[in-house]
């Protein structure tokens, strides 16, 4: 190999630096490029990262996540100190052009692995005023406490056992922390889930296109409640509200769907409802919406109503006639395939006779407006209400005493946002367009709002 090309070789081979390059690396400080080459990196690095891997091991024996929580400690105070030095410069350099600077620290507290642990935090002022840390104030929000707090009771967890649950953060951490105790997770859960039946019951509805409403009563806790599920017109299902009161009181149920019309579910296009057979929620949708409102009975409702009229023995035969009427297309041709059965149970219970005439023309309201398949099958029953409400009532089956005052509808109401989460478009929505046109069929031209008004007032 020639001179030439040696030396040409041996100046490739050393590092060649432009100018100085300045790093910051936390815990170390500015490191350049001539320190980069000349190796003193390492040699700064040795007893930092020796320290470091020293405490992390110690902390290990406790746990991964005990290991995790002391870092993540550390982290926050490490981007609280990098936003005091952006606010106010580096510490102990004179700057006559700032107009932050330090003011000490003071306790403050922060959340962590579901707890709150106590910090020190430091403070910045400027012009005489306090000068607020984003990276404290998103460390402190309680709101990432609340929601752990609100998920572990709705699955279940009481508020004994809350602390016992939480993973385990090291004895030092432990030994600091608090907001675990009984009554702070109670008070807690009981303000999260008092401020969402609030959010709840006064959500605004009219930013959606709703064309079904599904309503049901039932026992919750030892009470009558009665809720409402909407779904849009492309199948979207939206938990709207929940009363106390059952649907035979017609002053809680009148409040419920006034309640609805109030905040948006509008009826300008129609809009049908699907309903457990209450005589005054009926009577009430009617007095809010007018004609505009098309009802369909709950067909298993109106089946269980008559059969317990019944004796055992006569069940079959009755659901077999049910049954054939419900599959029938002809609407018409079908309501009147049952009128002999209700003359046949004049003969052997007259209650069950009265159970099936109440509200016949209304158990095929869907029928009339061309409904088939599975939307059929989702639109004859208040189903997907009722699968809202079991995973209600699922989530509060740890509940033992039940205080008065709001204590079930702020459990009814956080139930049903949390069903919220699982829930699917309703079953067949890719007919929803046809049951549009046909509701539309079917209501009014015109109907003044005024007239509506009058009436629900």
């Amino acid at each position: 190999m020639s001179a030439s090309h040696s030396s040409t070789a041996n100046k490739t081979d050393e590092p060649r630096l432009v100018g100085h390059r300045l790093t910051i690396l936390p815990g170390v400080g500015l490191v350049d490029s001539e320190g980069l080459r000349k190796g003193e990196l390492v040699e700064r690095l040795a007893g930092k990262v020796g320290e470091q891997l020293e405490l992390f091991a110690s902390r290990m024996r406790e746990g991964l996540l005990a290991a995790s929580v002391a870092i993540g400690l550390d982290v926050m105070g490490e981007l609280m100190n990098a936003e005091v030095t952006e606010l106010a410069g580096p510490k102990g350099k004179h700057d006559s052009a700032r107009t932050a600077y330090r003011h000490g620290s003071e306790d403050g507290t922060v959340v962590l692995g579901g707890r709150k642990l106590p910090v020190r935090r430091p403070r910045v002022r400027a012009d005489g005023e306090e000068v607020h840390l984003e990276s404290y104030d998103t460390f402190h929000a309680v709101d990432l406490l609340t929601e752990h707090t609100v998920a572990a009771m709705l699955a279940g967890l009481s508020t004994r056992r809350y602390a016992a649950s939480l993973e385990p953060v090291g004895a030092a951490v432990q030994e600091e922390a608090c907001a675990t105790s009984r009554s702070a997770v109670s008070r807690r859960f009981n303000a999260a889930t008092a401020d969402r039946l609030h959010a709840f019951r006064t959500a605004d509805l009219a930013d959606r296109d709703w064309l079904i409403c599904f309503v049901d009563g039932y026992d919750f806790a030892g009470h009558t409640m009665v809720s409402a599920l909407g779904v849009t017109a492309d199948g979207t299902k939206v938990p709207l509200g929940v009363v106390e009161g059952s649907t035979e009181n017609a002053t809680v149920v009148r409040g419920l769907i006034s309640d609805l019309r109030d905040r948006g579910l509008t009826a300008e296009g129609g809009i049908l409802f699907v309903i457990d057979g209450g005589k005054a929620l009926r009577r009430a949708i009617k007095d809010v919406y007018g004609d505009r409102a098309l009802i369909q009975r709950c067909r298993i409702h109106k089946e269980r109503n008559v059969l317990d009229h019944l004796p055992a023995r006569e069940h079959a035969w009755v659901r077999a006639k049910l049954h054939r009427a419900w599959s029938n297309p002809d609407a018409d041709e079908a309501q009147r395939d049952l009128e002999p059965l209700a003359r046949q149970l004049d003969k052997v219970n007259p209650d069950a006779a009265g159970s099936l005439r109440e509200g016949l023309a209304e158990m095929f309201t869907v029928t009339r407006l061309k409904v088939t398949g599975t939307l059929l099958r989702t639109l004859s029953s208040t189903n997907p209400v009722e699968s809202m409400i079991e995973i209600v009532r699922n989530r509060s089956r740890n509940v033992k005493h039940w205080r008065d005052g709001d204590m079930r509808l702020r459990w009814a109401a956080a139930g049903m946002l949390a069903a919220q989460q699982q829930f699917r478009r309703v079953r067949g929505h890719g007919q929803l367009p046809a049951l549009r046109t046909a509701i539309r069929a079917h209501v009014p031209v015109d109907t003044p709002t005024e007239t509506m008004d009058k009436v629900s007032a």
